[in-house]
């Protein structure tokens, strides 16, 4: 009984840990395609980074900009064939359907493959748009959340460790419960 309540609790720390240690997987050693940074249309691929150095220096971001002011987006174009057509980009305060325009980069080629902007950001939802004018023309979205909680993200990184600690918790009871009853 003891020899089974110990390989069941180190069952369960093992998987509670696999799935545990994939939610802290950050920007490095990813592939493009499980990036959430990068957006595909059809084989072309593009990659948004978001950088504010007046808040971290060495820090990036994606989707989720953690304070407003001023912010630098790059565009990587990680497919050659796309330096050899025209892109633009465009940020939108709200929808890009309903928004404002608060930033545009003209379409031009980029031969580096890298799109710059830099933009002042105020607390709130906005859309990136990069367009790539080839034929058919490639639309590409971004929705950035600017200085706002994102409660999912908090649910889904704090969920696999409440349910391991509850069944941690339940086995070492179960075990002392045991313990009880032989004595």
């Amino acid at each position: 009984m003891v020899r089974r309540s110990i390989q069941s609790a180190i069952t369960v720390c093992a998987v509670i840990l696999t799935f545990y240690a994939g939610t802290a997987a950050g920007h490095e050693n990813v592939s493009p395609e499980d990036d959430v940074c990068v957006r595909q249309v059809g084989e072309n691929m593009v990659r948004l980074s978001a950088y504010q150095p007046q808040n971290n220096l060495f820090g990036q971001s994606c989707e989720e900009i953690p304070a407003a002011g001023e912010t630098y987006l790059v565009v990587d174009l990680l497919d050659k064939s796309m330096r050899n057509m025209p892109v633009g980009l465009k940020i939108f305060r709200g929808d890009a359907n309903e928004g404002e325009a608060i930033t545009q980069v003209n379409a031009n080629y980029h031969p580096d493959g890298v799109i710059s902007g830099v933009s002042k950001l105020e607390k709130g939802l906005y859309s990136v748009v990069v367009t790539a004018e080839g034929v058919p023309p490639l639309n590409y979205y971004y929705q950035l959340r600017v200085e706002m909680t994102d409660y999912e993200t908090i649910v889904r990184s704090w969920i696999v460790p409440i349910i391991g600690m509850m069944l941690l918790f339940w086995l070492v009871n179960d075990f002392v419960q045991s313990r009880r009853w032989r004595s």
